[in-house]
């Protein structure tokens, strides 16, 4: 005979698998009446927990969840999550604790799968990457009472616990920096304009330029190095072309950096590039690439800690790192020197 699943049972007393899970595993989000219900069917058609039974049992999944609302094809592009992802491994193996990763569409998607994986007992909690203002996840994992932690500025992480660097003020030691060298045109090829460190980054450029009498322009992108290259061109193209670009990642810079040499521009004389977040990407075109560094494996290994703590009752603070340091190298220096 056919084993019993949760699918039988959501069934019989009509309702969704996730209400069975959570009743099965005692967990809020069902009346008590409906949870007895269910419980009773279950009993009745002889089913039996696998999965479940660490939840039952009061044991932890020792396990946590992070998802990611990009196409497979760019998250292994992007240095930046791959980095952030070994340093979150490196913690939770050390604690004999398994990362379960799925890529997601939008936040619709990715708050079902929360539920799903706290009401199965499949996680012990989870990581969010890539904040919006007014971020519905935020209360939505608040109401599940699923200990989580944003990597992400506190002002828009709620009472999760958040894991954040002053990209402000690293975007200002950058600005500065190009003025410094002489550059009065500077442009900024940005990220996805709704996440909260894209806002934060294009506040405190602006906010610079203004002080320091910089002419100033923004183009926002999806990250990959497509639309980092159509930004370049059209921004090279027009009347009062920049003399320095300041790119969210390395990928739009290096495809920057060959958009300049397609339309032979000289690098850095005709115009300078700077990538946030440094990788061996940025080291190995030529000229190297200046570039905003940290140590990314670091902050995930730290978003690691705070949830684990977390997950074990503690109470978790929110976690300030080091802001990204400038790095000089052959793509910058003074406008129209050769």
């Amino acid at each position: 005979m056919k084993r019993p699943t949760i699918a039988d049972i959501a069934r019989r007393a009509g309702v969704s698998k996730v209400a069975v899970s959570y009743a099965l595993n005692d967990r809020p989000g069902v009346s008590e009446a409906r949870r007895n219900t269910i419980k009773a069917i279950a009993r009745e058609i002889g089913w039996q927990p696998n999965s479940a039974a660490r939840a039952l049992n009061g044991a932890r999944a020792r396990a946590v969840g992070l998802t990611v609302c990009r196409p497979a094809r760019v998250l292994g592009m992007e240095p930046f999550f791959m980095e952030l992802i070994s340093g979150i491994e490196s913690e939770l193996s050390a604690r004999s604790y398994a990362l379960l990763l799925q890529m997601v569409t939008g936040h619709a998607q990715e708050t079902e799968v929360y539920r799903r994986w706290w009401g199965e007992g499949r996680v012990d909690g989870v990581i969010l990457v890539d904040l919006h203002f007014d971020d519905p996840r935020v209360p939505e994992i608040e109401d599940m009472a699923l200990p989580a932690v944003v990597i992400g500025h506190p002002s828009e992480t709620g009472s999760l616990a958040p894991v954040w660097s002053d990209d402000g003020a690293a975007m200002r030691e950058t600005v500065e920096y190009l003025a410094a060298l002489g550059h009065r045109r500077v442009a900024r090829v940005a990220g996805l304009p709704a996440l909260v460190h894209t806002v934060l980054r294009d506040r405190a450029f602006a906010a610079a330029c203004d002080e320091l009498g910089l002419t100033h322009s923004v183009a926002h992108t999806d990250y990959t190095g497509e639309e980092g290259a159509r930004a370049t061109r059209r921004l090279v193209s027009g009347a009062n072309r920049p003399t320095a670009i300041v790119y969210d990642n390395d990928i739009m810079a290096v495809a920057g950096l060959s958009v300049a040499q397609e339309m032979r521009l000289e690098v850095p004389a005709d115009l300078s590039l700077v990538a946030w977040d440094d990788s061996p990407l940025s080291q190995v075109v030529r000229p190297a690439l200046t570039a905003l560094g940290r140590d990314i494996p670091h902050y995930g290994a730290q978003a690691a800690r705070s949830l684990l703590a977390l997950i074990a009752g503690e109470h978790v603070a929110g976690v300030q790192t080091e802001t990204a340091r400038l790095t000089p190298r052959g793509s910058t220096g003074a406008p129209g020197h050769r």
